[in-house]
Order: structure tokens, then sequence, then C-alpha cells
């Protein structure tokens, strides 16, 4: 017997209706949200004259929060606010040009601590605040944490806000945005760079990620949405393998299965619909034709109507060398990738990107925020398809992206929350970049948690152009950074081409000491087979 329940999602039978009117309003479940982080006091920011009245929400919410949320993914065309536009004047929101704005990330992990990064080389950016942050963040400069921020508190983070004159929020995570975070910020005025809930949708529900892509011809493998095992079962068997199947909703990065086998697609399937391992999340599966190719990681900034690519990147799924083994978050990444040349990022923002945009105003909900589309090269046909849509950075692709922008980030952000992309150009160095993930042994299963972490300042100081971002990470209480999650330190390096990079971020990974963490030696292989089999041409 199944343990979900089947009222999530129409099923993939049914028209396209994720859109239609939805009068249920995100403020009474935001406005409960009561989760404390820390009790250390924070009082460091020196004001700006700025008028602005923002606040944030917290990336820590309860996971039958979110489940409760995908009830109801569906963009409604009545009540919703558009996701972050703010225009210039009024209650003063808009942030002139001369001046600079202190800039609030929510989030803990590697990712926000690259925006940090980022974000404090922003000639548009005063200061940094990171909110709950964590120990790297802090001892690299990077960011001033503010771990005793109850982001959770709406009033609490309204009154910091008010206080610190913040000028712009960046929320980090999906798991927020899913669950309306957004929603609530823009409501009340506030310049935030993320969709809202019903954008957030786009990653939050893979059904209705599929059924845009069926309705506006943007191109994706074929599939068909469950929630009967057997049923499931029987199209599997007509089918065969490969195959691929995937959790609707989120799950962590573990919720899909490429099965080679007939028996594994069927556990997968069990163990979604039947045994109830990603709860409310998985109690609708999708089963997709396996694509063969290489993939890619395409990200476009959004400001609801305009879109402008970003550099590529290409990620490690995988936790084995040679892509093998379990999927994971994401072992490793670097930037450019080859597999996209311009001409493909031409095509991906024609049959991709600039549909989806076209298509989201089209139903009444406005995408603001960064657009990140894991894409499939088809081996046969050269031309992407899309696997999955992302509504924030990549985790560990913004690492590599943010090493190699030279750009204002502030600055880009304030103009996508607002409405104003159009004509905006991005530079970036010529330089390639590479990350490697250290992880605690035995991700992505059960790992250990506290082991300590040593030589991560000299690890620093290897090569130029070496940093280390902390993903996973906390302190002892005799002041030892420790691992407190899977993926916990990206060791990240520039350098002129993607073999000095690569060299420059394994000798880092060599100098720290972490008995308790393990990493993949290949991150990489694909360019540089490519680049070995070009040159030979």
């Amino acid at each position: 017997m199944s343990l979900c329940t089947s009222n999530l999602h129409p099923s993939s039978s049914s028209s396209l209706n994720l859109f239609s009117n939805n009068n249920i309003s995100p403020k009474p479940f935001l406005n409960s949200l009561r989760f404390a982080t820390s009790t250390s006091s924070s009082s460091f920011v020196a004001p700006l004259k700025l008028s602005t009245t923002n606040h944030a929400l917290s990336s820590r919410l309860p996971s039958n929060r979110i489940q409760s949320r995908q009830l109801w993914l569906r963009c409604a065309t009545s009540e919703s606010e558009p996701s972050v536009s703010v225009a210039p004047g009024g209650n003063g929101s808009a942030v002139s040009a001369e001046e600079r704005v202190i800039v609030l990330v929510i989030g803990t992990g590697g990712r926000e601590h690259a925006l940090c990064h980022a974000l404090k080389r922003s000639p548009s950016c005063n200061s940094v605040l990171c909110a709950p942050g964590n120990p790297g963040i802090t001892s690299s400069g990077d960011a001033a944490c503010v771990p005793d921020l109850d982001v959770s508190d709406s009033s609490a983070v309204i009154s910091f806000c008010r206080k610190h004159n913040v000028g712009l929020v960046v929320v980090g995570p999906e798991v927020p945005l899913v669950a309306g975070l957004a929603n609530d910020l823009v409501s009340a005025g506030i310049l935030t760079f993320g969709p809202s809930s019903q954008a957030a949708a786009l990653e939050g529900s893979k059904n209705f990620m599929k059924d845009l892509c069926r309705k506006y011809n943007i191109p994706t493998a074929k599939y068909k949405t469950f929630s009967d095992a057997t049923a499931a079962k029987e199209y599997i068997q007509e089918q065969g393998v490969p195959i691929v199947i995937k959790a609707d909703g989120l799950a962590a990065g573990k919720g899909v299965t490429v099965a080679m086998e007939l028996e594994e697609a069927f556990e997968a399937v069990d163990s979604m619909l039947v045994q109830g391992v990603f709860g409310s999340a998985g109690c609708q599966v999708i089963v997709e034709e396996f694509l063969e190719g290489e993939e890619a990681s395409f990200f476009a900034l959004v400001d609801g109507e305009n879109a402008i690519p970003l550099e590529s990147a290409q990620d490690h799924k995988r936790v084995g060398d040679g892509d093998t083994g379990p999927n994971t978050g994401g072992m490793g990444a670097y930037s450019p990738a080859p597999v996209l040349t311009k001409e493909l990022e031409g095509v991906v923002m024609e049959t991709i990107i600039h549909p989806t945009v076209k298509g989201m105003v089209e139903e009444g909900c406005k995408f603001v925020g960064v657009l990140f589309a894991g894409l499939m090269i088809e081996k046969k046909s050269g031309l992407p398809k899309l696997i999955e849509f992302n509504v924030r950075f990549g985790d560990p692709e913004c690492q590599v992206l943010m090493m190699r922008l030279e750009s204002d980030l502030a600055k880009v952000l304030l103009a996508a929350c607002r409405g104003e992309l159009k004509g905006v150009t991005l530079d970036w160095s010529r330089d390639s970049a590479m990350v490697v993930v250290m992880a605690s042994r035995g991700y992505p299963g059960a790992y250990e948690k506290g082991t300590i972490i040593r030589n991560l300042e000299e690890a620093e100081r290897v090569a130029p152009g070496v940093k280390v971002f902390h993903a996973g990470t906390g302190l002892d209480e005799e002041g030892n950074v420790v691992a407190s999650g899977g993926r916990v330190l990206g060791v990240t390096a520039k350098g002129r081409d993607l073999e000095e990079a690569r060299e420059r971020a394994y000798m880092a990974v060599g100098k720290i000491n972490w008995p308790g963490g393990f990493f993949r030696s290949d991150i990489g292989w694909r360019a540089l087979l490519q680049k070995q089999v070009a040159s030979k041409d």
C-alpha cells in the first residue's frame, strides 16, 4: 500500500493546468515559522544613508512545511506578486548608481560563500552580511556572518535590515524559494534576488517543469508521470532500460535514479511510491527516457522578461571516478565547459531559456532570478535537451563562476530585481576555474560528523588563485574546523587554462589534512580528453 497521498498534482494525462487561479496566500505559512539558529550578538554594520525596508526569511525550513507547500505548486494569476521586480522610486526602494548597498545573503553553504566572495569585490557593495553563514565565511573575511539573526522570523529580520540599511537580499538555497519566501519579501516592497514560490515550481516540481516544456515546445526527454507503482512499472517494462526515475519534488539531490536494469528501476519506483523515502516529494514519479550524451550546466540571469547568459560550467554528479556510483549534489565542476560552444549557447538561449521566460510570463508568473538549466548535449544530434531546471545558482558551479566573474555582481543583481537587464553584458576572466569537492566519507549515504579538518590556510597558499569555499563546516569546543555535512569543502582554483586550474586545485586538496574526507581524482576529465583528441586532429 502506498504511503503517499494522491492530491499533489494532476496526472500526466490531464491538460496543463498548473497556472490556474489559486487563492492560497503564503502569509499564514511564512508568519508561522519560528526556528532559531543561535544566540550570539551582532551589531557591526556601518549605516548607509538609504531608505530601505528589507527582510529575509529562513533557508532552514522544516521538511513537513516544504512538503505542504508542494501541494499547491501552481502559478497564481490573481493574488501572486511579481517575483522580485521592484520599480525605481516609491518608498525609497530604488538604489542610485552612486550609492553602495549593504547586501544580505541568506544561506549556509558553499554557494553562499562564493556569492559573498564575489559581492565583497563588487564596487556597488558597501559590505556583505550572511545569515546564518558558516565558519569559513567568517574566517575568510568574505562577509560578516549573523548567526544570531533568526532568519525565519520576518519581523526580526525587518528590524535588522532597517537598523543596518540593507539594500539587497540574495536568497541562496532552493528550499526557501519553493516555500514562498520571496513572495513575502516582495509583498513588503523589498529588493530581493530570487523567484516567487510559483515561479520556483520550475525546480520544486519536475512534473510542472515537464508540462511547461510540453506546452511551449521546449526540447526535453520523453516522459510520463505516475502516482501508482504498478502503472509505473508496466510503463518501464514497455520502454525498457536504461531509463530514468525521478521524484517529483525536492529530494536534496537524491531523487534521481538512472536505472540500467529493470530491477533497479522497479526498486526506485517502490522506494518513492510505496516506501515513501522522500515523503510527499516522492508521491509522484516521472519516468523519463534515457538521454545519451554529455551533461552541461547553463545559467541565465532573468529579470522577468529579459535574460542574459552567464558563462558555461560542467558539473560531476556521480560520487566516484569515471562517473560511477550514485548521484550526489555535485563532486566538482569547471568553467568554461568546452562542450558548450558559443553556437550551442545561442541554441540554448533560443530554444530553452527564452521560451521558458516567455512561457512563465504568458502563464501569469514572471520568473526573476537565476535560471539554471541542466542540459544533455545529445550524442546522436549534437543538440541540447533540458534535463531539469533549478531556480538558484548551482553548487558547486557557482564557485567556479564567481571566481571568473569580473563584473560588479551587486549591480547586476539589482538590475535584475528592477527589470533592467536589457542591454546588460557581463565581463569574465579569460582564465579557467575548477572546484574539487571534498566530502565526508560515506556520502551520499550515512556519514560521520565532527571530524577535524586541518591546514585550510596552507591549502590556499599553495598557488595563486586558490580559494577554499566552506559548504558544510562547523567549529568544535576547541575552535577546530570540523565537518558538519556531506559535501564539506569546495577547493577552487583559477589558471591560464583548465590544466593549470586543475593542477592548482589538486595541489590545494593535497595540503588539507582530513582523514574523514574523500574526493574524486578526475574532475575535468571530459574536457581534458576532448582537448587531447582535438590536438591530435
